[in-house]
């Protein structure tokens, strides 16, 4: 280090004042001044050589300050981008929770809609079917005869109304409405009370009175 340069320095300089301080010859003087100047000349090589080294390590421990201070600003770049990725993906995980609850909303929502489209079309055919077998048991006795056409409708066809023509049709169509209620359409030959017939049929659920009311105004077609 230059500190234990300059003490040997101080530690020469000191030994060459002791034996200047014992020497009395002109020739011992010079050789003493020789010797000083050698001295010097060294200490100021070995010195210079030294400043040279303490500047490079000072250059490199810079040098070293500066990688560090990079590689810092990367990790936290690293870091921050980490943490931005993490924030996403919890983000996206949220999102895809909410979208399964949303997901089983509607597959329970399906499944409830699903029974009561199942019911109502069970209970549908129970009606069509209890139609069916009416129709049967009225068919010899009314002449009625009952056919399933287009759009789950039944066709109710009585005969046996007019005296001069026993084969003469006289018929209207029924089906089941969204509301599961009776709808009568399409009478030939037209009849006025259609309408109240259908309400009545509603509100008592009487079929067979039903059908003798519209045989009655059927045959009233005839006579008058």
């Amino acid at each position: 280090m230059v500190e234990d340069e300059l003490a040997l320095f101080d530690k020469n300089i000191n030994e060459f004042w002791n034996k200047f301080k014992s020497t009395d010859t002109s020739c011992q003087m010079a050789g003493l001044r020789d010797t000083y100047k050698d001295s010097i000349k060294a200490f100021a090589e070995k010195l210079s050589v030294k400043l040279k080294e303490e500047e490079r390590m000072v250059e490199m421990f810079l040098e070293y300050q500066n990688q560090i201070s990079r590689q810092n600003k990367l990790i936290q770049e690293k870091k921050d981008n980490l943490l931005k990725l993490i924030a996403e993906v919890k983000g996206k995980k949220q999102e895809l929770e909410v979208l399964t609850a949303n997901i089983q909303d509607l597959k329970e929502e399906y499944s409830k809609k699903k029974e009561t489209i199942s019911a109502a079309n069970k209970a549908n055919a129970e009606r069509l079917k209890r139609l069916q077998k009416s129709a049967d048991l009225y068919k010899d006795r009314l002449g009625l005869e009952i056919r399933k056409i287009y759009g789950e409708k039944l066709q109710f066809i009585f005969t046996n109304i007019d005296p001069k023509n026993p084969e003469s049709p006289f018929m209207f169509s029924l089906h089941l409405n969204e509301a599961r209620d009776y709808e009568v359409s399409d009478s030939a030959p037209h009849l006025e009370g259609l309408a109240e017939f259908q309400e009545n049929v509603r509100k008592t659920n009487n079929f067979s009175a039903f059908l003798a009311n519209v045989r009655k105004a059927f045959t009233a077609t005839v006579y008058n």
